[in-house]
């Protein structure tokens, strides 16, 4: 009676408020990152295994460092993602940089397959993607903006596709599609998004056309801004010959070859013309690149390539090219175990015509008067994995050491010391050892750990 006299004498004009309150205690209580709040303002976040995953559910994109503390490379690598962070914080689809002690933590880096320090970790809505990428902080903010980005940007006016290639930067080739539909190269885009920018122009003057160099339209005009190239594809706008433009214009027209460049050789299936030249960075080396480049606009199915003896000794000697060389000197190489050499074109004559010899070359090679040779070094793939960090190679002096104590030890379990035959005690004893030994000896297996 109490109770409902307590009822029927409350003010009626506050239940509402009260329910107000209530939800927003069952809010507060069991909400699924209840108790962890996280800084959006471009700070790198410290996560542990208590927050771990209510960071990953609380932002569509974060990029996570799996770190040690004693891991150099990752002292050197935490400033550059303090720089990175706020840049990326501010794009219009943020992402979030965290990281946690993945040493310290080590149930959490056994379920993210992490088997080195440092590696980096894109979730995208919760979902892990490895980043290999670059990790000096202004390439590593121009690489994470094309996973956010969408595959195919639609470009409204002129001044949407300026401020498009002006983002972009120029660390990747820029596709834009001028009266090109969306869905012809949407599907190319997802491919190689990682590779390149896509876009189409919906709408957009004469000066655009002025400013790209084309005078029809549909048309699909790829960029280098690095190189200062561009290029114009009229069609057919078919699956086979809109997939080779594309690869075709991933590269530039002549690539310089150095530690970079040489692993994006890696995944074009053309033969490379590579071109030897005492100084790729001189003046007669700027003039025959430019003459290679008009060679390669007219042989698509050749990559050109130059590099320079003094930038890179290793490199070309693989090809029997020293100090004592004629260069510059013409090749066409499989990027893999073999060159061929052109009869009579084998090196380039600098007081003669240089684009006269570049097509005599390439005529030669074309008709088959060429001589075969096998590269004296490691493959393309040899020289991507001669770029190995510092940790490869401290896991391969460790597991070497392993090898040699486990052959260390099993000589040890061999060696029986002398004794003498007179004394029958000690030969008793010596039996038991040899034969403890021989025993131990039937158990051991390689890869066996011993300590």
């Amino acid at each position: 009676m109490a109770i409902a006299s307590h009822r029927r004498g409350a003010n009626p004009s506050l239940l509402p408020l009260l329910g107000f309150l209530l939800a927003v205690v069952c809010c507060l209580c069991f909400s699924p990152a209840s108790g962890h709040s996280f800084p959006r303002d471009g700070t790198v976040i410290e996560l542990d295994e208590s927050n771990f995953d209510a960071a990953i559910s609380a932002f569509d994109f974060i990029l996570v460092d799996f770190y040690a503390p004693w891991c150099g490379h990752c002292k050197r690598l935490s400033p550059e993602l303090d720089v990175a962070a706020p840049k990326l914080a501010r794009l219009n689809e943020p992402i979030v940089i965290a990281k946690i002690n993945a040493d310290k933590y080590r149930k959490l880096a056994s379920k993210y397959e992490i088997d080195g320090f440092p590696t980096l970790k894109l979730f995208m809505h919760g979902v892990p993607i490895e980043y290999t990428g670059p990790r000096k902080a202004d390439l590593l903010v121009r690489f994470l903006k094309k996973f956010v980005a969408p595959d195919v940007s639609l470009l409204e006016s002129d001044s949407a596709v300026k401020s498009f290639v002006e983002a972009a930067g120029t660390n990747f080739p820029i596709f834009i599609g001028f009266g090109v539909n969306e869905s012809l190269i949407g599907e190319f885009a997802s491919k190689y998004k990682k590779k390149a920018w896509f876009s189409v122009a919906k709408d957009f003057s004469e000066d655009m056309m002025v400013a790209y160099d084309f005078d029809k339209v549909p048309a699909l005009v790829s960029l280098h801004p690095a190189y200062n190239e561009q290029s114009v594809f009229y069609g057919p706008f078919e699956g086979e010959f809109l997939e080779e433009f594309f690869l075709h214009n991933q590269l530039p027209l002549c690539v310089p070859i150095n530690y970079d460049t040489v692993k994006l050789l890696n995944g074009d299936k053309r033969k490379i013309v590579l071109t030897i030249l005492e100084d790729q960075e001189d003046e007669k080396a700027l003039k025959m690149a430019k003459n290679l480049r008009a060679a390669a606009s007219a042989n698509r199915d050749l990559l050109f390539a130059y590099v320079g003896f003094k930038q890179w000794e290793e490199f070309v000697d693989t090809f029997d090219v020293n100090k004592k060389s004629i260069l510059p000197k013409m090749l066409v190489w499989d990027g893999n175990e073999e060159y061929h050499l052109v009869v009579g074109s084998e090196t380039l004559n600098e007081e003669e015509d240089a684009k006269s010899q570049i097509s005599r070359f390439l005529e030669g090679y074309r008709e088959g008067r060429t001589i075969q040779k096998k590269i004296s070094g490691p493959s393309l793939i040899g020289f991507i994995n001669s770029l190995m960090s510092i940790k490869t190679v401290y896991l391969i002096v460790f597991v070497t050491a392993l090898v040699m104590l486990i052959q260390y030890l099993s000589k040890q379990g061999e060696y029986a010391p002398p004794v003498e035959q007179t004394d029958l005690q000690n030969t008793e004893e010596t039996e038991r050892i040899v034969s403890e030994s021989e025993s131990r000896e039937e158990h051991y297996r390689p890869g066996d750990k011993e300590d």
